[in-house]
């Protein structure tokens, strides 16, 4: 189908295939199988400008939106997820600082997200407080002129490889929620440093580290906005990345239509290709109808995102969970396709559907995203719409 997309974003979609094809499909395999960091291709995309692409103009970056992120994090999730996801956590790691920044943050900061010089995170979640973010005991007190950070962040992606990281800690815990801070850390700040590196079902070639705050001493310039704004940064920046966390949905989910539709016409049981028998041909409709849809989704959130639209928490809610649910089953179903061949890790199906699982997880759960969509509509409807 034909989105309209303008000639910079076809320039976006056509330079991340190629890399895709020619760079990221040919190691994907060794990296899941080693859980290797993908150093090499992080250096690619960066040669490629692409770390700037939702950057400003003029800290350095391509000036793009959330359908231009969508578009390259599509491409290359089509290979990889492992991959995308070390790419795009960098940009949730950025959100905070591009949406919440003073002046000096931002050009301190950006800049060096945006030539890849140094990746970002985002850390949020802790081992008793992952979809209740209002739960977290990360501690931070004001001591003169520096915040002092104690406590520890859980399954951190960029964990223990990005040189930014944004950071949730409680500033006032008597204000529950309202009484967290945001704050940017960096590698090598006193009293930072990388714990446990996590060995995971799937997206295997990116890290994922807890993260251990000791007497963590920070300039208190580091604060993101003021005191008690750590809760809507953190939210702010979820509506924002969650249409991104779509676009990698679309993209495993096409990657495993491709592999799976490719099997079927040349796949032979009984002098046929099986893409011929009408239990194989309907399941493969299927899964096409219902990744078209999907992408429609993304791409409409997305523009709707890029418009200044206010209120984008039940549209960044819902291109999060129906194209990740369809991405599930789409994976599940190629492997399904490709038979004995597909539970084989010779197919790149198997990884696809491992991969596709955390999408349904991370960046709020598929069960909080029905959550936040139901709160809405009842928002809307108590108004009358």
């Amino acid at each position: 189908m034909d989105y309209f997309l303008s000639e910079d974003q076809l320039m976006i979609r056509d330079l991340c295939r190629q890399i895709a094809e020619e760079r990221i499909k040919p190691v994907r395999a060794e990296l899941d199988e080693k859980e290797q960091f993908p150093r090499e291709l992080m250096k690619a995309l960066a040669q490629a400008d692409l770390f700037g692409l939702i950057i400003p103009e003029q800290y350095g970056g391509l000036g793009g939106g959330c359908l231009e992120n969508c578009i390259a994090v599509e491409e290359l999730s089509r290979a990889c997820v492992g991959v995308s996801t070390t790419f795009a956590a960098s940009f949730l790691g950025a959100y905070p600082i591009l949406l919440f920044g003073n002046e000096a943050q931002k050009s301190k900061y950006l800049p060096l997200i945006a030539s890849g010089e140094q990746l970002a995170a985002f850390a949020l979640t802790e081992s008793a407080s992952g979809s209740d973010a209002g739960s977290i005991q990360t501690q931070a007190r004001r001591e003169g002129d520096e915040y002092v950070i104690n406590g520890s962040k859980q399954w951190i992606t960029n964990g223990g490889e990005a040189g930014i990281y944004s950071v949730i800690a409680i500033t006032d815990r008597s204000k529950g929620a309202r009484g967290a801070s945001a704050f940017i850390v960096e590698e090598g700040d006193p009293g930072f440093s990388v714990g446990k590196k996590e060995i995971k079902l799937g997206i295997r070639a990116s890290a994922t580290a807890e993260l251990i705050f000791n007497e963590c001493r920070i300039p208190a310039d580091r604060l993101l906005a003021r005191e008690g704004m750590g809760f809507v940064v953190a939210m702010r920046t979820f509506d924002k990345s969650r249409p991104g966390v779509g676009a990698q949905a679309v993209g495993v989910a096409q990657g495993a239509l491709d592999e799976a539709a490719s099997f079927a016409r040349t796949r032979k049981q009984f002098d046929k290709p099986i893409i011929t028998f009408q239990a194989v041909a309907h399941m493969l409709a299927d899964m096409a109808t219902k990744i078209e849809a999907a992408r429609a989704l993304v791409y409409s959130v997305a523009r709707y995102v890029d418009s200044g639209a206010k209120d984008i928490s039940k549209a960044g809610a819902m291109a999060k969970l129906f194209p990740t649910d369809i991405a599930m089953e789409v994976t599940t179903n190629a492997v399904q396709v490709l038979g004995g061949h597909g539970y084989m890790r010779d197919y790149p199906v198997e990884k696809m559907m491992r991969d596709a699982k955390i999408l349904q997880i991370y960046e709020g759960t598929n069960q909080i995203q029905r959550n936040v969509i139901g709160q809405e509509l009842n928002k809307e409807y108590g108004r009358g719409k």
